[in-house]
């Protein structure tokens, strides 16, 4: 079993998701904004029961995955972010990367700590997988995720449909 590391910054601890997370995470991904770019429906308990456990599952099965982003000095469950490997039915694959994703709640855009997270992130990739390209996929109208992961060194390499929507790929350059 694969043991999910912990990131610290100066405000975040990054850590693994836990079955005591569920609530805050169920009442995340109901919020409109949270799924506004991501499929546009919020998610049930169940639903989210399920993110949950494929997170963790990622750990297990590729030794990377997403971690549970907590204000370092309330213990709040803020967001999510990190890496996965969904095997998308898309042209063209983004296979065999660390596809990045991140989202905080409403209430915490604006303050850095996306950027604080990601740079987290960087850090454990270029540790633990630093072969690996760093992917993403992002909503062509979801503006602040393109300016973010535009600031963080991605840049557009193509335009997909992925479950009948257009999305933008960007590979993350070495920095």
């Amino acid at each position: 079993m694969t043991d999910i590391p912990v990131l610290e910054t100066s405000r975040l601890v990054l850590r693994g998701f836990q079955p005591g997370d569920l609530d805050a995470m169920t009442a995340m991904w109901a919020l409109p904004d949270i799924v506004r770019y991501i499929g546009g429906v919020p998610l049930t308990r169940e639903q989210s029961w399920t993110r949950l456990l494929r997170h963790v599952g990622m750990w297990q099965v590729m030794g990377f995955g997403f971690w549970v982003i907590t204000d370092k000095s309330t213990g709040r469950l803020i967001g999510e972010a990190g890496f996965h490997e969904m095997r998308r039915a898309m042209v063209p694959d983004i296979e065999n990367t660390l596809e990045a994703g991140w989202g905080l709640l409403p209430d915490m855009h604006g303050r850095g700590l996306a950027s604080e997270a990601l740079e987290a992130m960087w850090a454990w990739a270029a540790e633990h997988r630093p072969d690996m390209p760093i992917t993403c996929i992002i909503d062509p109208q979801n503006t602040a995720s393109l300016t973010l992961a535009t600031r963080h060194g991605f840049l557009e390499t193509a335009r997909a449909i992925y479950q009948g929507a257009d999305v933008v790929i960007l590979r993350r350059s070495k920095t």
